[in-house]
């Protein structure tokens, strides 16, 4: 009796092994083949870098003719086309009435003073330029007077080394001829969202602003200025930055 538990015991144990080898083989079997190459590399890329577009100003040539140029600003639909200088602090309003070779010239230039950064990127640039009767420089602004002109023109470019900035027009009203950074203070959430208030609910009679366009103190602006026919007046049209697209 005891001899036949023990056939049995054997019978079962090398059953259960051609079973278990039997089983691996028909694994081994049903898995695909692995391909000759099975170099697994340590790291993959998740994307491939996006190549920068070139910035259409040169501004390598520009800064060779004048230092001073640190910016390019066109306006689509009113003909404003021209390079932007920094006046220094020594004479702010240089570029009033001097082109961009320093010359004297009653036309003067777009520009920007030394409180401004020139690379943009302070919460309210002021870009000064004249009201030329021939249209030239900013003598086309007061073209967004005219309702159906500034519901269909809304967008200001401006060109800096390594950027395109992309702005919509979302006011444009006749104002003081107060100094606008020496007026508010932009370095504080109050003091930005005061001047903001005035853009955005202008007291003037001769005034536009975009509905649905959102301004707050975490935005960038630019306020483009020019002169108008009182002297204590003066027309500005306020953009607030809607893309800073990097460029080569």
């Amino acid at each position: 009796m005891e001899k036949k538990k023990i056939k049995w015991a054997v019978v079962l144990a090398l059953s259960a092994v051609v079973f278990a080898v039997a089983l691996t083989l028909l694994i081994i079997h049903l898995l695909p083949e692995r391909p000759e190459n099975t170099d697994i590399p340590s790291s993959l890329p998740t994307s491939q870098a996006k190549e920068l577009p070139d910035n259409p100003i040169n501004f390598d040539e520009l800064k060779a003719q004048n230092p001073d140029i640190c910016a390019w600003i066109q306006i689509p639909g009113v003909n404003v086309n021209y390079a932007i200088l920094q006046s220094g602090e020594d004479a702010e309003d240089f570029y009033l009435n001097h082109d961009t070779e320093k010359k004297y010239k009653t036309a003067g230039s777009i520009y920007i003073q030394k409180i401004n950064n020139k690379d943009f990127t302070d919460p309210n640039t002021v870009i000064y330029g004249h009201n030329m009767l021939n249209g030239s420089m900013f003598g086309t602004l007061k073209k967004f007077r005219n309702r159906q002109f500034f519901e269909e023109n809304t967008t200001i470019y401006v060109y800096t080394p390594g950027h395109i900035l992309t702005y919509t027009i979302y006011s444009a009203f006749v104002y003081d001829d107060r100094h606008i950074l020496n007026s508010f203070n932009f370095g504080t959430d109050d003091g930005f969202s005061a001047f903001l208030e005035q853009t955005l609910n202008p007291a003037s009679m001769v005034k536009n602003v975009r509905e649905g366009v959102n301004v707050t103190t975490n935005d960038r602006i630019i306020s483009l200025s020019t002169c108008t026919a009182n002297d204590s007046e003066r027309y500005l049209v306020e953009g607030v930055l809607i893309n800073d697209q990097p460029t080569k």
